[in-house]
């Protein structure tokens, strides 16, 4: 979100003087602790927040913790509503939410990434858990709605929800119903009955009526509170209490009118014009009363409305902000509307102004939309525009845009450009190109020595470099590698000598263009430049964002210690500077698991991986989201899961969006290899049609990855059923990449052809030759001690050569000690395939390393989270070990398994 967040909106209201005890409604509130959602549904006015702070008041805390948000309309944006929520969860849990709000400054917005973030770390707390959404009817919305259908479902069991809302909500309420995992709290039952309403009439508010005038007012009001309410407001004072009791009829709608009309002609009329002129506000205190209505007492005012019971709602413990009972409002700024429209757009450019000058901005922005002065929408945007980009609250300013005519956007080149930039990292290219046509033109059609109509700001001085460097953007997601040049090279020249955030993205570019080439030394230079150009100009999380890139590029050039001092160093900048830098930190630890897997060491690749769920897998760019699941994906693989590899695998291809970065490891092609590696070799070769990937192709860098996949389906489907001819189009392929990597730096590709042709050598029978090409892998290599995951992920072919290897050469002491780590996932041969390619189960399978490091913890006091957190996994990785452990030794219990594990002698 822009600017802070409204910590009022994070109180429990306080109980007022008087309160009608209800023990009948606090009884069902009670019995939502067996439960997944409280729903309290009714109109306006029937007390619906009253009995929510009652009813946490008449429980005591305990071991139970409440997260409450009072909901408002500026909580309809998703980014905005999730934001307020975890920040609640936070304050009520300390362990909770961080990750998620880390994460919600993205666009789009991943909800479903940050509610299984909030849901992981809810379910990781002790005690019980209430999260309590008061008006949540003001934010409820398809895409809001969405993801609170979501959050519900999914609920761990000792937390529940409960939501105050004037409407029913979009939510499968009939499923929860039938289940019985809904309480529900309506109309009928929070209306006053008439004991209660005698109760209020007489005791709370001292009416002294008479049992008859009693009943006639519950049975007109029907219970409804606000209504009980108003009349006893109009009431006070008068002597013809019976008459005007028997004349008080209607519909709701006609009632307020009435009694509204009956409260405000019995107020003097500077109090009637406080309250009609400050209506505007969603929240109110003195200072901003008096800039909005034009007065100097609007704390003492304020004071006095609380006093004379006028729906002023305290919003703090000093007394410092309120807010007017929504219905209050509601009813007030019709009445203002009727009365005074032309008053209304210039309370809301006071209140606007006033917002601004105490750097509100999201409030800023939202009267000036409300007062339809659109020009100073546009100028407080654009003032904002660049603290928006560089904090990464992209969704802010979409909201805004949406709210703003299409022409005021057009007229702005800042703005046309932040909506252009947004569509583009949304993945729709097509429609982002044509906002920046416009902005160019806008900016070309003022005249010389003419002062343009737009804020004069750093932004719009750099506009024509940064319209450039997302032109080049564009071409590079495109795979137009020669135009992703020529814009970036256009945009050095439009920049400055001291735009360092221009030349930076522009020498980025280049260095992503020279990768995509394949020309890793010549990326190195210009990308380590671009990510100094970050640094100089202070945009730090870009800077280490990109740290990722950059350890990318050494890891193709085959130097995977200059990756981890990268990833570290920059980890420790991030840590040392906070936020809003820390939410660079997941990328960082997504980079370091993936050189801990390669390096063979699977629980320090778990560990980063869960230390950046710990943040939500927050990614400061959009194609940087879909690594984590990336990563846990090739761990899952490497922990013999492979339906779990393959699910993470999908859900990296839902996230993943072309962008900024080549594309040089497709994650199709990744999960071809999960699939070769399990003899699901018509399924690879399916991949390989679609994709149109072939032997005979040219060998360039951005087809590497998949024709390395290619190699391995070849080899694997000759070790099936021989084919020379297919053996020997792989081996010549594997020539022309070792041709094509050898004059551009790539040693870390090296190693891997190298390996895959001493895979396709021993397959032709010449062992001799293959072990030497193995040699030859390693004695290529900068760092040969960096790499074990490549060789372990081969299976038992490549095993047959590392023991085959001369145990006085190169190649027998790497061979010691990749056997040494072992090889968690077995080959299809090996495991029994089936003639699908999948492993049979058997009792007589062997359980693997993995497999009795979980064994032995079962065998303790552990519980199942405790003993996913020990190995450093997902709860579903633990449960899927466990299963293939239990079908192992043909057991349906851990107590079992422990047992038959002690008469196997496995512990």
């Amino acid at each position: 979100m822009a600017g802070p967040l409204i910590a009022t909106k994070l109180y429990v209201p306080q109980l007022r003087r008087g309160l009608v005890a209800r023990p009948r409604l606090l009884d069902r509130m009670r019995r939502g602790a067996g439960t997944r959602l409280t729903l309290v549904s009714a109109p306006a006015g029937f007390g619906k927040t009253t009995l929510l702070a009652d009813w946490l008041t008449d429980a005591p805390g305990g071991d139970r913790c409440v997260a409450w948000l009072s909901v408002d309309a500026s909580d309809s944006e998703p980014a905005s509503f999730w934001t307020y929520v975890a920040t609640a969860l936070q304050g009520a849990v300390p362990a909770v939410g961080s990750a998620a709000l880390d994460l919600i400054g993205t666009s789009p917005l991943p909800t479903e990434l940050v509610l299984t973030t909030l849901l992981n770390d809810l379910a990781d707390t002790p005690t019980e858990v209430w999260l309590v959404l008061d008006d949540y009817h003001l934010a409820d919305n398809h895409d809001v709605g969405h993801g609170m259908a979501f959050l519900l479902e999914h609920l761990p069991p000792h937390v529940h929800v409960v939501l105050s809302t004037r409407a029913n909500p979009d939510l499968p309420l009939a499923r929860w119903r039938a289940r019985g995992e809904m309480v529900e709290i309506r109309a009928a039952d929070l209306r006053f009955t008439s004991d209660e309403a005698a109760a209020y009439l007489n005791e709370a508010t001292g009416l002294r009526l008479t049992a008859g005038d009693v009943d006639v007012l519950e049975a007109r009001t029907e219970g409804w509170i606000a209504a009980l309410q108003l009349a006893a407001l109009s009431i006070q004072g008068r002597e013809d209490v019976g008459s005007f009791i028997a004349r008080f009829a209607g519909t709701d709608r006609y009632i307020v009118d009435y009694l509204v009309e009956e409260v405000l002609a019995h107020q003097s009329e500077p109090v009637r014009e406080f309250l009609l002129h400050s209506s505007i506000l969603d929240r109110l205190t003195g200072p901003l009363c008096d800039a909005v209505v034009g007065r100097q007492d609007g704390s003492r005012q304020l004071a006095i409305l609380e006093r004379a019971n006028l729906f002023l709602v305290p919003l703090d413990d000093s007394r410092q902000w309120y807010r007017y009972h929504h219905l209050f409002a509601d009813v007030l700024r019709a009445r203002l509307l009727s009365e005074q429209p032309e008053l209304v757009p210039r309370l809301h450019e006071r209140a606007s102004r006033w917002f601004e000058s105490h750097d509100l901005v999201q409030d800023a922005v939202r009267h000036a939309l409300a007062a339809r002065d659109f020009d100073r929408a546009v100028h407080l945007m654009e003032l904002a525009a660049p603290a928006i980009r560089r904090d990464r609250q992209d969704p802010i300013m979409l909201g805004w845009l949406t709210l703003l005519p299409d022409d005021a956007v057009r007229r702005s080149p800042v703005l046309s450009v932040f909506y252009g930039y947004m569509l583009m990292v949304a993945g729709d290219h097509d429609a982002a190109e044509p906002r920046f046509d416009e902005a160019e033109r806008a900016m070309a059609a003022v005249p010389d020595g003419e002062a343009p109509p737009w804020a004069k700001t750093e932004e719009l001085r750099t506009l024509p470099a940064t319209i450039a460097i997302y032109r080049a953007s564009i071409a590079q997601a495109r795979g137009d590698v020669t135009g992703t040049e020529e814009h970036a090279r256009r945009a050095l020249g439009l920049a400055g000598p001291d735009d360092h955030l221009a030349r930076g993205g522009a020498a980025g570019f280049l260095g992503l263009a020279a990768w995509a080439r394949g020309d890793v030394s010549r990326a190195l230079a210009t990308f380590t430049q671009a990510v100094a150009s970050l640094h100089a100009g202070g945009n730090l999380v870009d800077e280490l964002s990109s740290t990722a890139v950059l350890a990318d590029m050494w890891l193709a050039a085959g130097r995977p210690s200059t990756a981890r001092r990268l990833y570290e160093h920059a980890l420790q900048v991030a840590q040392a500077r906070g936020e809003p830098i820390l939410r660079a930190t997941p990328d960082l630890h997504v980079g370091l698991s993936e050189l801990d897997l390669e390096a063979g060491d699977l629980a320090g690749a778990g560990r980063h991986l869960e230390t950046a769920a710990a943040f939500d897998q927050r990614a400061s760019m959009t194609e940087s989201r879909y690594r984590w699941f990336v990563a846990m994906g090739r761990v899952a693989a490497a922990e013999g899961d492979p339906e779990r590899a393959l699910a993470l695998l999908d859900q990296a291809e839902r996230l993943y969006l072309r962008g900024f970065f080549p594309d040089v490891r497709p994650i199709a092609a990744i999960k071809a290899r999960v699939w070769i590696a399990q003899g699901e070799l018509s399924r690879a070769a399916g991949w390989a049609h679609d994709r149109g990937v072939a032997a005979t192709d040219e060998a360039t860098y951005l087809r590497e990855f998949d024709h390395l996949t290619l190699v391995r389906l070849l080899l694997a489907q000759h070790r099936e059923n021989p084919d020379p001819d297919a053996l020997g189009q792989a081996v010549r392929l594997l020539a022309r990449l070792r041709d094509a990597g050898t004059t551009s730096g790539r040693h870390g590709s090296l190693v891997e052809i190298q390996m895959l042709i001493a895979l396709a050598q021993d397959a032709q029978g010449d062992r001799p030759q293959a072990l030497r090409s193995l040699g030859d892998a390693w004695a290529q290599a900068p760092e040969p001690v960096g790499y074990a995951r490549l060789f372990l992920d081969e299976g038992s072919a490549l095993r047959e050569l590392l023991r085959a290897a001369d145990p006085g050469g190169l190649a027998g002491d790497h061979a010691r000690r990749l056997l040494g780590l072992g090889a968690p996932v077995d080959d299809a041969r090996e495991s029994g395939a089936t003639g699908s390619g999948r492993p049979a189960p058997s009792s007589a399978d062997p359980l693997s390393e993995r497999e009795l490091q979980v064994l032995r913890l079962l065998d303790s006091e552990l519980t199942g989270p405790q003993i996913a957190r020990e190995l450093f996994v997902t709860l579903n990785t633990l449960r899927s070990h466990t299963k293939r452990i239990f079908t192992k030794l043909e057991v349906t219990t851990r107590r079992a398994a422990v047992g038959r594990a002690r008469e196997r002698g496995l512990l």
